[in-house]
């Protein structure tokens, strides 16, 4: 069986020439789509749509709801970034160098989790430590998260990238590359990490539950859209909390099934939840959201994301595009604000105010 793998592969495709203007025009409408890709923090989404948790949270609002897997996570944030979809599943740093860097304004509506060792950096040697990948040629997914994680590794044993050569790799071909003779080192999520890891001589030296919180996975919706339809965002979060309450709750049949639409086993899948840190509470999420780590988090997405070239045509300098966060917290360009954090939703989550 053919498994398919499509995370964190942002490459950026908005960055030069290739710019969006949005066809979803905000207005007040009863029908929506989201789109969502495979991976274990998203996975929730497929069953609450197939289980019909999404349909019962907008019958509630008079809405319909459209919930899409698209088999290409890149393709999923082009598609919404263009106005075909109202809502995606992206990490924070996508949304910041996919939509927000094409000019689309866009709301964190759901921090649904942060990845605490889903994502890796392995080595060949059993003895290997992260410090011997001094020289060494990496295959990963250039300009994804796996690209700033190494980046974030390097600096903890004092390299930076002109220690290593980056050899970009795609998600697909990770793990046959990996087996190859002359391949030494890869950065990699699961559940690719774990099948690297298990072949012989495969060493993991640093994972992301040493930078947690860093790299998050967000339901990101327009924000226009949104302002507009406030009935939109209570029925997702309602119907996403639901689910997260039947998980919390060790529910076997509804994490079987999740765990067979990504095409692992039930085991292997909480596997993979145990190197996620889902917030199955939304208090936990509100915590996060309002936290002062977060603002801190995203300058670091920022800098890497402009010193890769992927903030977006004219952008000087890191604080290009500007990143709004509850209380009235902005880091970057006050006047280009295009990305937003939100806990209200989440808050209502908490208070069974939805």
């Amino acid at each position: 069986m053919i498994r398919k793998f499509f995370r964190k592969s942002s490459v950026l495709l908005l960055a030069s020439s290739l710019m969006f203007t949005p066809l979803a025009n905000a207005e007040v409408k009863d029908k929506f789509s989201v789109a969502w890709t495979i991976y274990a923090g998203w996975m929730p989404w497929d069953y609450a749509d197939n289980a019909g948790i999404v349909k019962k949270w907008a019958d509630k609002y008079d809405i319909e709801i459209d919930v899409v897997q698209i088999n290409d996570y890149v393709e999923s944030i082009n598609q919404y970034t263009a106005g075909q979809f109202d809502g995606c599943t992206m990490t924070s740093m996508d949304a910041l160098t996919i939509p927000a860097a094409g000019g689309v304004d866009s709301t964190s509506l759901i921090i649904g989790d942060f990845s605490n060792g889903n994502d890796g950096i392995v080595l060949k040697g059993a003895e290997t430590t992260l410090a011997d990948i001094k020289g060494q040629n990496i295959n990963l997914v250039e300009l994804s998260v796996s690209h700033y994680l190494l980046a974030r590794a390097l600096d903890t044993v004092g390299l930076t990238e002109k220690d290593v050569k980056v050899v970009n790799t795609s998600d697909a071909d990770l793990v046959a590359v990996f087996g190859s003779e002359d391949v030494t080192s890869t950065v990699t999520w699961n559940p690719l990490l774990s099948e690297i890891t298990s072949m012989p001589n495969a060493n993991k030296v640093f994972d992301s539950s040493q930078i947690p919180g860093e790299i998050i996975d967000l339901m990101i919706v327009n924000t226009e859209t949104l302002a507009d339809n406030p009935k939109f965002g209570k029925a997702l979060v309602g119907a996403w909390y639901e689910i997260m309450s039947v998980m919390a709750a060790g529910d076997e049949v509804a994490l079987t099934s999740m765990a067979v639409a990504s095409g692992t086993d039930l085991a292997g899948y909480k596997d993979q939840l145990a190197a996620t840190k889902m917030f199955y509470a939304p208090k936990d999420a509100v915590m996060f959201t309002e936290s002062e780590v977060l603002p801190e988090t995203m300058k670091s997405v920022s800098q890497f994301s402009f010193d890769h070239g992927i903030l977006g045509d004219g952008a000087m300098d890191a604080n290009f595009i500007g990143i709004e966060y509850p209380n009235g917290v902005v880091t970057g360009d006050k006047d280009n604000i295009k990305l937003r954090f939100v806990a209200d939703f989440m808050k209502m989550a908490a208070e069974g105010e939805l």
